[in-house]
């Protein structure tokens, strides 16, 4: 079988309270970078470290670390959004109360019996984002968490990573959307075939100072900038 490299000389350090969108195209390394970190792949080279503690060292200590949401997940059928994430909230040792107070964060504590499998797409995000946000851990990552959502959730989501930031949360999210790492993240991280080709830092301009993010994004898509 034919070994590919997918994450090449990529350095991340997060502070405590920072959002950090990943932003990039189908196939940069987005989902990859954010499956290492939270423990579902292994990395060939390199070293991950949350809050000092590596995988290896405890692997159930380092996962209480970690709320993650991902790209996709297929609910098992029947469940409904409470059992769902009574379930979830049960597996981290928390109470049922804190299940129901996750599920009106995100708006949906009045779905009925529902089964969650039966949700639209948007919704199902919003049960799996709020699965992330279940125990308040250190490290949040979030895998295109605003896929599906419509213009009002967008805006809720914002609001709830910069509340999760405000809690001493860090938050590292994927996306394709520009509009959404500028309005969310405090610093952005620009991949292309598995390498950080710019990183907005605290100013808003990568390394050499000169270039800004959107001017970087325009120029790796071959749009043409508007004067």
């Amino acid at each position: 079988m034919r070994r590919q490299e997918v994450i090449r000389d990529f350095t991340l350090e997060a502070e405590a309270g920072q959002v950090i969108a990943l932003l990039g195209g189908n196939g940069a390394g987005k989902s990859t970078i954010l499956r290492l970190i939270a423990g579902i792949l292994r990395p060939d080279a390199g070293e991950i470290r949350v809050g000092g503690l590596r995988w290896k060292d405890d692997r159930l200590a380092y996962a209480g670390r970690i709320g993650y949401m991902p790209d996709d997940y297929r609910f098992p059928g029947g469940l409904t959004a409470m059992e769902t994430m009574a379930f979830w909230a049960k597996l981290r040792g928390l109470p049922r109360s804190r299940a129901a107070e996750a599920l009106a964060e995100v708006g949906l504590s009045d779905t009925g019996k529902k089964p969650v499998a039966s949700f639209s797409k948007g919704m199902r995000q919003r049960v799996l984002f709020a699965q992330a946000l279940l125990a308040r851990p250190p490290l949040v990552l979030l895998d295109e968490p605003t896929n599906g959502l419509d213009p009002y959730w967008m805006e809720s989501f914002i609001r709830l990573v910069r509340e999760a930031a405000g809690r001493g949360q860090t938050v590292l999210f994927s996306t394709h959307q520009l509009e959404i790492a500028e309005a969310a993240a405090d610093r952005i991280v620009f991949l292309r075939d598995g390498m950080a080709v710019f990183d907005s830092g605290a100013d808003g301009h990568g390394a050499n100072g000169e270039e800004t993010l959107r001017e970087a994004f325009m120029r790796m898509y071959g749009i043409p900038l508007r004067r």
